[in-house]
């Protein structure tokens, strides 16, 4: 098969997959659209034949005997049935922009959730965020959406119809003017094929370009970044990369519209010469004797319909393929595949034994070993203080215990049996963690540590309390229900370092779940405060199964173990005592330089 025939059958099989996924979503979401479409296919059709059968009428009757009472009738007659096909198209075409929007909202609606729901590899990953931004823009504006891929159909049946009549009416009069038409759509068809193809490889290469565009854009006017912006007077970079990421896409454009521009240039000579030879071939009838006047308007006009209709028929024919290529983009994100292998096994609500066995870890396209070769076994109600310097893995350590990534080489296993084989949900529902980069939202207190629509308010009001936050809570008007920031609310409140964590400590207590990580969440507080962070932690943690990470040993005090990370490995592992001990050993240096704050 040669390259040219690849490259249409994919095409053809692009097409095919993504209305294969889309209408049968459409068609249950809404089915009212396409019922409203054929509607307006019926009226579009219609509308020319108005002119092109009434307007002859006129003429003759005004060469002929000018009778005042036929005239009257003939020009209501093409007034009214233009006006009201015009009406009736014009509202048929608000009812559809308003299912354009409610399709819009739909499929947004669908992608966030694939968003959420993306395996957390995938949101480090720029080949997964391009695939994202060209989902976002070719679902919008490059296809149009469900309707963008939709109306070209209903415009190739109307404009069919339209075909059907006007090549009837010539055939009758004036067949060498089919011919003429004919060709000039012909090569109007190829420049337009030709154009799409500029058009295409033009968006291909602009989905990285959106996305930082994206980001610098947003960056700009987020109040989030306010205070760096202005003491360290980044306003001038800023505007200066928006600049010249604005630039690369102009480029783009430009680089499109040259490449395009001779391509108009000839269509608009070949419309010029089809004109020419259209009105010389009818005027030539006329002169003979072949066709009155009237049928010469008539022609013209049945020609004109022919041409318009039967290039934007083959105009419709390219959109669907380039369109429904765009929005292909949207397809293979909602089915991009997973980055974890995930099982079936239910997890059992027993005592719980983690075990690390030989477990290495490198991070998807690079080649530097983040863990090498790490075993640990935690068994339930034990607390363990994963330790070390900034670099040393404790944050990767967690994130392949929580499933974000899987090891490259070793396993982990819950309770004997392999991560992998566990229902993912039901894996995680085992562990509560609060990381370091832990997020709040713009809602309300509440809100933010529930995360969910079902939940017990005295239970959460308990969990305040225990944090620590019930007096400030008592001291806010609408308590709980108080937002956060001034985002959406100019009453809105700035939670203190301290105050957020403890919001976030108490997402992590309501989960209820047996394993619960604190991953450097303090890193931003004094060594004292943070130990008080942790000895409150430590007591409401219980009898559950506990994981600190920290570089500095606030948390040491409280924990059974302690592991001691280093360039990636277990360097010692033991108790305090045990590893304090060690003449020269990591943890004891790091004890001796930090042991200041914690006598």
């Amino acid at each position: 098969m040669s390259e040219q025939n690849k490259k249409k059958k994919d095409g053809l099989a692009v097409v095919k997959k993504t209305l294969k996924y889309f209408l049968p979503i459409a068609w249950r979401v809404h089915k009212g659209y396409f019922f409203v479409s054929i509607l307006k296919t019926i009226s579009d059709a219609l509308h020319p034949f108005v002119s092109i059968i009434v307007s002859p009428m006129i003429i003759s009757e005004l060469l002929g005997e000018r009778n005042i009472d036929k005239l009257i009738i003939y020009v209501a007659v093409l007034a009214a049935g233009g006006a009201l096909l015009s009406l009736a198209g014009s509202q048929l075409g608000v009812i559809l922009e308003k299912y354009d929007e409610k399709f819009q909202n739909y499929f947004t609606e669908e992608m966030s959730k694939r968003v959420m729901e993306l395996d957390f590899q995938h949101t480090e990953d720029k080949k997964a965020l391009d695939q994202i931004e060209a989902a976002r823009t070719g679902m919008s504006w490059y296809s149009g959406g469900v309707h963008g891929i939709c109306s070209p159909f209903f415009s190739i049946i109307s404009n069919a119809l339209k075909i059907a009549g006007a090549v009837a009416l010539i055939a009758i009069y004036a067949p060498v003017l089919f011919v003429i038409t004919s060709f000039v759509v012909v090569i109007n068809v190829i420049i337009q094929n030709k154009k799409n193809k500029i058009e295409i490889e033009t968006y291909s290469g602009l989905s990285k370009l959106n996305r930082v565009f994206g980001y610098y854009g947003f960056n700009i006017i987020d109040f989030r970044y306010g205070k760096d912006i202005r003491l360290y007077g980044a306003k001038d970079m800023m505007i200066e990369k928006w600049n010249a990421i604005t630039d690369q896409q102009n480029a783009s454009w430009n680089t499109m519209a040259k490449k395009q521009l001779p391509l108009d240039n000839i269509s608009n000579i070949c419309g010029v010469a089809r004109d020419i030879a259209s009105y010389l071939y009818l005027g030539i009838l006329v002169l003979t004797g072949g066709i009155s006047i009237a049928v010469f308007t008539q022609m013209l006009t049945a020609g004109s319909t022919f041409q318009s209709s039967m290039s934007d028929l083959l105009f419709q024919v390219q959109e669907i393929i380039k369109r429904t290529n765009y929005a292909y983009e949207y397809v293979k994100f909602m089915e991009y595949p997973a980055a974890i292998e995930k099982g079936s096994r239910h997890v059992e609500d027993k005592p719980h034994v983690i075990e690390f066995k030989n477990v290495s870890f490198t991070y998807p396209n690079t080649d530097v070993k983040v863990l090498d070769d790490i075993s640990v076994t935690l068994h339930q109600g034990e607390h363990l203080s994963v330790v070390g310097l900034n670099g040393a893995g404790k944050t990767t350590f967690v994130k392949l215990l929580c499933r974000l990534y899987d090891p490259t080489g070793g396993e982990i296993l819950l309770d004997g049996i392999n991560i992998k084989e566990y229902d993912y949900e039901e894996y995680m529902s085992v562990f509560s963690p609060v990381f370091q980069d832990f997020k709040l939202f713009a809602f309300s207190v509440e809100d933010n540590i529930t995360l969910d629509t079902k939940h017990d308010e005295k239970e959460v009001d308990s969990i305040i309390e225990q944090v620590g936050l019930k007096d400030k809570m008592d001291s806010l008007e609408k308590g709980k229900s108080t937002l956060l920031y001034k985002a959406f609310d100019e009453n809105g409140i700035e939670p203190s370092g301290g105050e957020q964590q403890k919001i976030a400590i108490a997402r992590a207590l309501l989960k209820k779940s047996p394993v619960v990580i604190l991953d450097e969440p303090t890193a931003a507080l004094d060594p004292v405060a943070e130990y008080d962070i942790y000895r409150q932690f430590d007591t409401l943690v219980g009898g559950k199964t506990a994981i600190y990470i920290s570089h500095r040993l606030s948390s040491c005090k409280f924990c059974d173990k302690i592991a001691v990370f280093s360039e990636g490995k277990i360097k010692e592992y033991g108790t305090h005592d045990t590893l304090a001990a060690i003449d020269g050993g990591i943890y004891a240096e790091m004890f001796k330089a930090q042991a200041q704050y914690y006598n």
